[in-house]
C-alpha cells in the first residue's frame, strides 16, 4: 500500500500554471491522507487561482490513482475567503454546492487611498475604453495608479493595455498569499482576463464572483496608490453589490452614449448606486460624435444628441465629459497603448486629460 510520503510525492509534480510554483509548496493543496483504497486532499485555491480548479483537481486524482492500493481519489474544496459559500466534497471535476453568505462591513484597501468605479448600464458603450484611458490619464498627471478589471465574464482590460499574453505571480506563502499585478502604461492592473487561457469562458455563479472581486481587492499586492480605478460590468447585478458592499468608494462614473436605449439603462444603474449610498462623482457621454480622419473640424452625432446632459441633469450631478469617437481610439485599444499615451494630441485624448482632472478633484485624490 502506497504511503502519504508517496502520495505527496505524487502531487510535487502539479505546478500553478502562472507562477510555475508547486500546488503542494503554494498551499493549494492540503491535508493529503490514505483511508484504506481511498485517497483523500483538500483543495484549497485562492480565489484567483479558482479558473485552475477542474485542471489542477484532475491532475490530482491522475497522480493519485497512479499509487500502489489506491482505487477512489476524493477531493474536498476549502471555503474561497470572501465567497460566501461552504466547502464541500467533489470528484475530480465536480462543483460543490454554494449557498449566499452574509458580506462583511466595508474594508478599505491597505495602501490605497481612494477607489473610484466605472460603470454602465449597457455593454457596447465603451466603459472599458474610459476606465483604461482614466487610468492611464490619472497617471500622467502624477498620480499612483491601480486598474481592478471587475468585468470578470468579459475582461478587455489586458487585451487593451497589451498585456494579455502575460500571467500574474504568486506571492508570499498560506493565507498571505498575494497576486502581484502587472505594471504597464505607467499603471498597475490586474484582470481575470490575465488568469485563464485565451477563448476560455468563466461560468460561475454569484458566489464564485463575490469571492474573486474580494480577492482582486485584498489579495493583491497593489503597494501604496492615490487611487484604484475598477472597472465594472454592464448592469446591476452581482459585481456592482459586491463592490459597494465591500469597499469603501469615493464615487462612481456612469458611462452611457447619447442615445436613448443606453440612456434607459445608465438611468437604471445610477439610480441603483444612490440607492445604495455610493456617490455618483457624474456622468460621461461617450462616442457624443464621430471625427472623420480626413475632416476633423467635423463632428458627426451619430448616436443622438444631449442624452448625457439630461440624464446628468435629471440625477442632479454633473456631465463630466462628452468624450468623440475617432480612429485613433479605435486603433489605440486593438494595440494595446491606450489613446492617452499613442495620440495624446487628439480630441479623445485631451478630453480624458481633462477628466482626470474633474474626476481627481471631486473624489478628493491626493495630488
Amino acid at each position: 500500500m502506497a504511503t502519504v510520503e508517496q502520495a505527496r510525492a505524487a502531487l510535487s509534480g502539479l505546478k500553478d500554471a502562472g507562477s510555475g510554483r508547486g500546488v503542494l509548496e503554494l498551499g493549494w493543496i492540503q491535508d493529503p491522507r490514505l483511508q484504506g483504497e481511498r485517497a483523500v486532499i483538500r483543495l484549497a485555491l485562492p480565489g484567483f487561482a479558482q479558473s485552475q480548479r477542474d485542471r489542477i483537481a484532475a491532475e490530482a486524482r491522475q497522480a493519485l490513482l497512479g499509487l500502489d492500493g489506491v482505487q477512489d481519489v476524493q477531493i474536498e474544496l476549502a471555503q474561497p475567503e470572501g465567497s460566501g459559500h461552504s466547502g464541500a466534497a467533489i470528484g475530480a471535476a465536480g462543483h460543490g454546492p454554494g449557498g449566499q453568505g452574509q458580506l462583511p462591513q466595508q474594508q478599505p484597501i491597505p495602501g490605497v487611498k481612494q477607489v473610484i468605479a466605472v460603470s454602465s448600464g449597457k455593454g457596447g458603450v465603451g466603459k472599458s475604453t474610459v476606465a483604461v484611458n482614466l487610468a492611464c490619464a490619472l497617471a500622467r498627471s502624477g498620480l499612483r495608479v491601480g486598474l481592478l478589471d471587475a468585468d470578470i465574464y468579459g475582461p478587455n482590460a489586458p487585451t487593451m493595455l497589451g498585456v494579455a499574453d502575460r500571467t500574474p505571480e504568486v506571492s508570499g506563502e498560506g493565507a498571505s498569499q498575494e497576486l502581484q499585478p502587472i505594471e504597464t502604461c505607467g499603471i498597475a492592473m490586474v484582470s481575470m482576463g490575465l488568469l485563464i487561457a485565451e477563448n476560455q469562458p468563466v461560468i460561475w455563479r454569484g458566489p464564485m464572483l463575490n469571492g474573486i472581486i474580494r480577492q482582486f481587492l485584498y489579495q493583491v499586492a497593489w503597494g501604496q496608490r492615490d487611487v484604484v480605478v475598477v472597472d465594472l460590468p454592464p448592469g446591476t447585478g452581482d459585481a456592482q453589490l459586491t463592490l459597494a458592499q465591500a469597499v469603501p468608494m469615493a464615487g462612481v462614473i456612469v458611462v452611457t452614449t447619447p442615445q436613448e436605449v443606453s440612456l434607459a439603462d445608465a438611468r437604471r444603474g445610477l439610480a441603483m448606486f444612490l440607492q445604495m449610498g455610493v456617490p455618483v462623482l457624474g456622468v460621461v457621454e461617450n462616442m457624443s460624435g464621430f471625427i472623420p480622419p480626413d475632416a476633423p473640424d467635423k463632428l458627426y452625432p451619430i448616436f443622438g444628441q444631449g442624452g448625457g446632459e439630461r440624464l446628468a441633469r435629471e440625477a442632479g450631478v454633473p456631465l463630466l465629459a462628452e468624450l468623440p469617437l475617432e480612429m485613433p481610439v479605435r486603433e489605440a485599444g486593438d494595440g494595446g497603448r491606450p489613446v492617452v499615451l499613442t495620440a495624446p494630441e487628439s480630441a479623445t485624448a485631451r478630453g480624458f486629460m481633462a477628466l482626470a482632472g474633474k474626476v481627481a478633484s471631486l473624489a478628493a485624490v491626493p495630488a
